[in-house]
């Protein structure tokens, strides 16, 4: 059994994330396991207008994180030999008229070209709209619970010029991980949500995991996620905590917790869901931005060493991961907050994430991160 340790043995940790909730967030549940055991801590509350905080071990949508997992049953097809690596796509989704250029890898590592279907920002500061749904303000709030079907999403994308000629740069596409879901369930003949539980949420235990498909609910218990936008020139907050994910698909729909993340990250990064050889191709970064296969690969600096991590944000919702790359060390969290169009946030989720990676993985002063939202 490990040991829990509290905020008086860990206070740097502590006032870490009540500094995170000082910044804006409205709660904040963190969980370190390292050398020292296992120390789980709270801050903020679980729902504007309470005073109770979050849930020690509570459901949060995920994000982004939806693609390490995905990654992961792609890379164990990938070992099965049911699919190649570098073998074109399209040659499992022949109906989708793929680039035929574009490999199995390209979609992991987001090096397809492949237009985001959640809308694209451009270097020199423009923005092209994806789905209704993520132009954001009034219109993502209202348009939340309708329901997309992946097959939409793509035919969107692909009716959208590619950023790029495949495998020639890097850009980040949720496009990328809903075209991996279609994959997974061609070659298989099974559902995405069959496979995840045959494959890693059934061996690993993590009951606290669920791939919701068009279901608005996020299972008990939880801290309520909080979406703000203005109308007729009033600003306005709404929870919601209940929305129907299909707009984002496998970019990032799945529900987890921090105790089931630590599972899954440290058995992941600590081989026991891959072979060596896979693990190894997963881990080695993009040279532009220090993405793998469905990981980033973040250099914390000269004291601390490396970090696989996936980070997500999912409108007011999100989570964090981080592990050493042996999965003795690692770092999850779960935050809810008022999420909108302008990010807000954005900045204060880059310093806290800087700040805890130094805390748990370094000791020393933090370089600026990766975003992996």
């Amino acid at each position: 059994m490990s040991l829990t340790l509290t905020d008086q043995d860990r206070p740097e940790l502590q006032k870490a994330i009540e500094e995170m909730v000082e910044s804006g967030f409205i709660g904040v549940t963190m969980r370190v396991h390292d050398e020292r055991g296992e120390w789980v801590g709270s801050a903020g509350v679980r729902k504007l207008g309470e005073s109770a905080e979050p849930p020690a071990n509570g459901h949060v949508r995920i994000g982004s994180n939806t693609k390490t997992f995905t990654a992961t049953v792609v890379l164990q097809l990938v070992a099965e030999g049911t699919i190649g690596l570098d073998t074109p796509a399209d040659d499992h989704l022949p109906e989708l008229g793929l680039d035929p250029r574009i490999t199995v890898r390209m979609l992991l590592q987001h090096t397809s070209g492949v237009f985001n279907f959640t809308g694209e920002y451009y270097a020199d500061g423009t923005f092209a709209p994806g789905i209704p749904a993520t132009t954001a303000g009034k219109e993502w709030v209202d348009n939340r619970f309708t329901t997309y079907r992946p097959e939409e999403l793509v035919r969107l994308a692909l009716a959208k010029p590619a950023r790029f000629e495949p495998g020639t740069d890097w850009s980040y596409s949720n496009t990328n991980y809903v075209l991996a879901k279609l994959l997974i369930e061609k070659v298989t003949g099974r559902s995405l949500a069959e496979e995840m539980q045959r494959r890693i949420l059934g061996p690993l235990g993590l009951s606290g995991t669920v791939l919701p498909g068009t279901g608005p609910e996020v299972p008990e218990p939880h801290a309520h996620a909080y979406y703000r936008y203005e109308d007729a020139g009033r600003q306005k907050t709404v929870d919601v905590t209940r929305q129907n994910p299909s707009w984002i698909s496998t970019g990032g729909d799945m529900i987890s917790t921090p105790q089931d993340l630590h599972t899954f990250i440290s058995a992941l990064t600590g081989g026991k869901l891959l072979p060596a050889p896979l693990l190894a191709e997963m881990c080695t970064p993009h040279p532009k931005t220090g993405y793998g296969l469905g990981v980033f690969v973040q250099d914390t600096g000269e004291n601390g060493g490396t970090v696989i991590t996936h980070n997500g944000g999912m409108a007011g919702h999100a989570a964090l991961m981080y592990s050493t790359p042996d999965g003795r060390r690692t770092l999850t969290a779960a935050l809810n907050y008022a999420d909108d169009a302008a990010l807000s946030l954005a900045e204060a989720f880059q310093k806290a994430t800087q700040r805890l990676v130094k805390e748990v993985f370094c000791g020393g002063p933090a370089e600026p991160a990766q975003p992996t939202g």
